[in-house]
């Protein structure tokens, strides 16, 4: 295996999943912050009051990075530790958080790719409609404004928005995550103002940073189940929902024509102004990859008339997702192939198994973790070998953590975390990603041969 020499090999990780403390030293609430306290609607209750305690113990987990020779580590900023009440002043004790935690990233060789939005908006702002008013590609493009100020001469590659799709689904249409809305009428408007924000954040950056921003998305190839004309339609119904619903206006400057099939009534005529603001030159595109989708039509499958079909001789990981690695080349190429040659990077990539419990030695056998890692890094090479630009991969997670609503129920790290005591013990696949850096990717094939 070849991979280019200034390849980053890092680890992906969320502010509210990991950092705990979510009110200490005048931080304001976020969404989630509401949503995890809010009877019923997370697993066992759980919530991101501790979490991984990472904010009070980044340093050794910094550490921790070193150790397992990470170059690169990919975090989120929480917003409303930045500005408690979304706009307005600043708090600088929460900016420092961020600003030590880069440091000591630089101090120890990792590269720190930094993403402004993961999810927790500013419960401040939600009072003000939130994602459903437009004034909020202000308020984020200004909260953008004050990290490019304070850190943009450390960092040199920020992200926008983490899966606006997932904002829009789960927070809007389905309710399983907050703010918790079920409306087909609110989840358009949800993601257009979702790329609204991306597009003034990108513009905020022209004017006040020197290096790279870009956005990620997550990518869930569609396969169709059949040659059926329904079937067909469908996955390209689903195609259209999840995957180029983002791209298209963030990249060619319109949305797929099946958006209006989809919602019918509920899908505005959007403004060309909107759509330009959108469509800003970004300077990578992160792709987070975690299963594919096999689509056949079904009629009472709401919005889209579509369902995705279990394959039985396939592994499926703890939250139900297929193990299909080919799939992770197979989007890489139709990136290229549909949005041209633009720098692309793994931005999350990983699952979640049952892990057996620490052993006496202290190791972690989690053998279906490593041959996930396995299979999907070998597919990034295929795409590289085949003329993609993926420029980096990051693991998802580097830590346990906190998965939104499935509370702590399901686990992705590679490095195992104790939440009562607070332990880390990286796992078998931590070890093994540590000799794929190590050998930059070589040692896969050695494997092979």
């Amino acid at each position: 295996m070849t991979i280019p020499s200034d390849f980053l090999w890092g680890a992906a990780t969320a502010a509210y999943q990991i950092e705990g403390s979510p009110l200490a030293d005048g931080a304001g609430a976020s969404i989630w912050h509401r949503f995890v306290h809010t009877p019923g609607l997370v697993r066992d209750g759980d919530t991101g009051d501790v979490a991984c305690d990472h904010y009070r113990r980044w340093a050794g987990d910094v550490a921790l990075m070193r150790q397992l020779g990470l170059k690169a580590y990919r975090f989120s900023v929480s917003w409303s530790r930045i500005l408690p009440g979304g706009i307005g002043a600043v708090n600088s004790v929460g900016l420092d958080f961020y600003v030590r935690l880069v440091d000591a990233l630089l101090e120890n060789g990792i590269e720190p790719l930094v993403t402004l939005y993961h999810w927790d908006l500013p419960a401040a702002l939600d009072d003000r409609g939130g994602w459903l008013n437009p004034e909020i590609s202000n308020w984020f493009a200004d909260y953008a404004a004050v990290m490019f100020r304070r850190l943009d001469g450390c960092v040199k590659k920020w992200v926008t928005l983490n899966e606006p799709w997932v904002v829009s689904d789960g927070g809007y249409l389905h309710g399983a995550l907050a703010p918790g809305h079920r409306n087909r009428f609110e989840a358009p408007i949800a993601s257009h103002n979702l790329l609204r924000a991306h597009g003034a954040a990108v513009q905020a950056y022209r004017a006040e940073g020197r290096h790279q921003i870009g956005l990620v998305v997550n990518l869930e190839p569609k396969y169709k189940a059949s040659d059926d004309p329904a079937d067909i339609a469908a996955t390209a119904r689903a195609d259209a929902y999840m995957n180029r619903q983002y791209l298209d206006p963030a990249i060619l400057g319109s949305y797929p024509e099946e958006m209006a099939d989809i919602f019918g009534e509920a899908w505005p005529d959007w403004p060309a102004h909107d759509l330009a603001l959108i469509r800003q030159r970004i300077d990578f595109l992160g792709i987070n990859y975690y299963t594919r989708n096999v689509t056949r039509f079904d009629p009472d499958a709401w919005p889209l008339k579509a369902r995705a079909v279990r394959q039985k001789q396939s592994t499926y990981t703890e939250t139900g997702w297929e193990v299909f690695a080919p799939a992770l080349t197979d989007t890489l190429l139709w990136v290229k192939s549909r949005y041209g040659e633009i720098p692309l990077y793994i931005t999350e990539n990983g699952a979640a198994f049952f892990d057996p419990p620490v052993s006496p030695k202290g190791g972690i056998n989690d053998a279906l973790r490593v041959d996930y890692l396995r299979e999907h890094i070998v597919a990034v090479h295929e795409a590289i070998r085949r003329g993609v630009d993926v420029r980096g991969y990051m693991v998802w997670s580097l830590l346990d953590n906190l998965e939104w609503s499935l509370g702590y129920s399901k686990r992705f790290g590679i490095v195992h975390v104790d939440f009562e005591s607070q332990r880390r013990t990286p796992k078998e696949s931590a070890h093994f990603y540590s000799k794929v850096i190590a050998s930059n990717g070589t040692i896969l094939g050695a494997e092979a041969s």
